[in-house]
């Protein structure tokens, strides 16, 4: 028989909606999955912080069109929950309660089977370990081997996880013990590496980079932004003027017959390295065998990978963390009004993945936002 599931997504860039339709075994009651919506609406909950029911009201096109997918005479079965991340996590417990009480308010009376457990804010641990099951889900790794699994990576806005199956014992001893859960997953327990840095999100890392160069004037000028820049930028309910450095940069350009062409403006990248490498040292656990092991990355990893051109947007793809590097420093020398933190955001990933986690120059990791047409999601 068919059964259905509705989940939101409350994260801290944008509320998103996954009902599911699943094939129900008749003998064993194991699930296959059929059919999935998916859907994303902006911003996300935590920028209404001050106004809770215009934040509940925001889900509204999202419960419709899980309705439009899901029979009428199914919905009273199907369960609706919300879970919420780091946009609610950092924000005071006064204002997150006050939002997911309006939420749990429009939930109860959307038709859909709910429970006062249905809305929350997720654990980030939760968060790590069930992205990294979607992932080995939908390549098919879970039942094998252990050492088989992938290493996933999962890049928010306001918080990053870090999951996966420890196969030597050398990363065992040398793990924080928080970091280390069990999970009962198809009749067998595993043991999981499972972590989420809050406040090193994308969004929330740019903030900690770019406040280092707040003046006295309350302009910020960071050397991860070219010169030519003059841009607004909003987070955490603040609105921030961002520059480039008051003294500029310049690369020299050489045309044909090396003739000098043009002096280029250009961010600073090796100083935008050393601003995004105070926010991340000493914060960071990396374990020894990740070099060794299959890594898959997604949310924002993906998304910056896909805007510089370095894999296919539809089809996802694998990248060495040169590359990455590489296109790090190639952002950095471009102006580029369009995208005034591209060279931020590039420098930030490519110095958490070295930095933070270890990775060398030639370790290949995958990116993915879909695997068989699924989106890759908690």
């Amino acid at each position: 028989e068919r059964v259905h599931a509705v989940i939101i997504d409350a994260g801290s860039t944008g509320s998103r909606v996954l009902a599911f339709t699943f094939f129900k075994s008749l003998t064993d009651s194991s699930l296959k999955l059929d059919d999935e919506l998916w859907h994303e609406v902006k911003p996300g909950l935590s920028s209404y912080a001050d106004d809770p029911i215009e934040g509940a009201k925001s889900l509204l096109p999202l419960l419709e069109l899980a309705k439009s997918s899901i029979p009428p005479q199914n919905w009273a079965s199907t369960p609706l929950v919300l879970k919420a991340t780091a946009g609610l996590r950092l924000l005071p417990d006064e204002k997150a309660e006050a939002l997911l009480m309006e939420v749990r308010k429009l939930l109860a009376s959307s038709g859909f089977h709910t429970t006062e457990n249905s809305v929350g804010i997720m654990d980030g641990r939760d968060e790590g370990i069930f992205s990294w099951f979607t992932v080995n889900y939908l390549m098919d790794r879970v039942s094998g081997d252990p050492r088989d699994t992938l290493v996933a990576l999962d890049l928010g806005g306001g918080s990053t996880q870090i999951t996966f199956v420890p196969v030597e014992d050398e990363t065992v001893k040398k793990t924080p013990e928080e970091y280390l859960t069990s999970i009962s997953l198809l009749h067998k327990n595993l043991n999981l590496y499972t972590h989420s840095y809050l406040g090193l999100g994308l969004m929330a890392a740019r903030a900690s980079v770019l406040l280092q160069h707040k003046g006295e004037d309350g302009i910020i000028r960071s050397p991860c932004i070219n010169p030519i820049i003059d841009h607004q930028w909003t987070y955490g309910g603040e609105t921030y003027t961002i520059r480039g450095p008051e003294e500029a940069k310049y690369q020299e350009i050489h045309g044909q017959a090396g003739r000098l062409s043009e002096n280029r403006p250009v961010a600073d990248h090796a100083s935008c390295v050393k601003a995004c490498v105070q926010v991340i040292s000493d914060k960071v656990h990396a374990p020894h065998e990740l070099k060794g092991r299959e890594v898959i990355a997604f949310s924002y990893f993906f998304d910056r990978a896909t805007e510089r051109g370095l894999i296919d947007p539809f089809k996802g793809g694998e990248l060495t963390i040169q590359e990455f590097l590489n296109a790090a420093v190639q952002t950095c020398n471009i102006p580029n009004v369009e995208q005034p933190l591209a060279c931020l955001d590039l420098t930030f990933i490519s110095s958490f993945l070295t930095t933070g986690y270890g990775l060398k120059g030639d370790t290949t990791i995958k990116l993915y936002k879909k695997i068989d047409n699924y989106e890759v999601s908690w």
